[in-house]
């Protein structure tokens, strides 16, 4: 990565094949009912990627059943291949069998993390199958954590929280400042827990007074730019960061730095 000044990575991109995207965008549009911003196509995010000055973004998709685990670890794969700006996440279902063997595929395929959704997903994040998935990476991925909402308890901080405690060397981002829609509730549970946390699909709802609050208080050592595409357009939501009330350190830090540290702990 480049190190200096200009670098913007976006932690935080969900992207479908061209043929399966419409129907993607729509459950997730259904699932949280708001009206999407993008179509959840590789070729839009790389047009607004281009449009905002992003260096990289990183991709993943969610594997809603066992037998999508691997053909989507394939797909981002692939698109991670045709367009170097892209950084690569695996997906893992909680029922798929041989996690052992897909990690290691994974890993050779040229991912460099996981991410998991646990509720669409339809599972609690401290799942004892999710617990022995944990266990298989922690100290060697990273893996990203859909955390909070307010309509479910799978993501609940306390269930976060339970994780982290049992698991003290996974490098995990927290989504969402550790709580989508429970940001307070992310602050009693996490706030001295070690953990990276995204400000995707959180500053549109909170507005750049609480963000530039929660960053402050978290650290923004701990926290990474993210756009949560296709529900939100990542130009616009670099536009949205800047107005937050950062020191040029600060900003830096969210944008590049604290996500250089991220990736870079897949082997501690």
């Amino acid at each position: 990565m480049k190190k200096n000044n200009t670098v913007r990575i976006d932690i935080h991109n969900h992207v479908y094949p061209e043929k399966l995207a419409a129907r993607a965008v729509e459950g997730v549009s259904r699932f949280y009912s708001i009206e999407m911003s993008c179509d959840g196509t590789v070729q839009s995010l790389l047009k607004s990627q281009e449009e905002a000055g992003l260096d990289y973004s990183l991709i993943h998709s969610v594997a809603l059943k066992p037998d999508q685990v691997t053909t989507i670890n394939d797909f981002i794969a692939e698109q991670c291949r045709l367009h170097p700006s892209f950084i690569g996440f695996a997906t893992m279902h909680q029922d798929f069998e041989d996690m052992e063997g897909e990690i290691e595929r994974a890993i050779n395929l040229g991912l460099i993390g996981f991410k998991l959704h646990p509720d669409s997903q339809g599972v609690n994040i401290d799942d004892d199958r999710l617990m022995r998935f944990y266990s298989l990476i922690e100290g060697r991925l990273p893996v990203m954590l859909h955390c909070g909402d307010y309509r479910f308890d799978n993501s609940h901080p306390r269930r976060t929280k339970h994780v982290l405690r049992e698991f003290p060397r996974l490098v995990a981002n927290c989504a969402h400042f550790g709580g989508w829609s429970l940001y307070d509730l992310a602050v009693e549970y996490l706030e001295e827990e070690r953990c990276f946390m995204d400000l995707s699909s959180a500053s549109v709802y909170l507005g750049p007074r609480r963000t530039t609050e929660l960053i402050k208080l978290y650290g923004a050592d701990r926290i990474l730019f993210g756009s949560d595409y296709p529900m939100w357009n990542p130009a616009r939501e670099l536009e949205r960061f800047f107005l937050n009330d950062l020191t040029a350190t600060e900003q830096e830090q969210v944008l590049w730095r604290t996500a250089e540290a991220y990736l870079s702990r897949s082997l501690l």
